[in-house]
């Protein structure tokens, strides 16, 4: 089982975080590790649609695609893999600390089967480390705005 709890503060006001982290199409920006995201539906944040990402994670290059199973706009993205090398959840949180401060907050699990079964407790390190430096980058961007 995989399972990456990770959490930062961005010094900005909840909708302006949570309206960028929730807009696929800038998941290249701030993800280390995805090269693109593609609408595989209208172009449209909500239960239902579905986004193709590519990506690169060991040295290899994943393509896989995340179905949105729940959205609450400036409290809750959840999207979990429909195809792809394993299956998988990925969980925003925004939380207003104030009217200029929000945590976020990523977190992934998932419950890899066969080979990728064995490689879990390392994937779990490299993901976290890769969220964490994902979250540094994304706190940069919007902070930056």
């Amino acid at each position: 089982m995989v399972n990456v709890y990770t959490e930062i503060i961005i010094c900005r006001p909840i909708e302006q975080v949570a309206s960028y982290a929730a807009n696929p199409d800038h998941a290249p920006d701030w993800y280390i590790n995805i090269d693109s995201a593609s609408w595989l539906t209208e172009k449209k944040i909500e239960k239902g649609s579905l986004i193709a990402f590519t990506a690169q994670f060991l040295g290899r290059e994943l393509a896989y695609t995340y179905e949105i199973i729940e959205y609450i706009p400036e409290n809750k993205l959840i999207m979990r893999t429909a195809d792809g090398p394993f299956p998988m959840e990925t969980t925003y949180n925004w939380i207003a600390l104030d009217e200029n401060n929000t945590k976020m907050t990523l977190r992934n699990k998932g419950n890899p089967s066969g080979f990728s079964s064995i490689l879990a407790p390392f994937m779990s390190i490299l993901m976290k480390r890769a969220n964490n430096k994902d979250l540094r980058k994304i706190k940069k961007i919007i902070e930056s705005k």
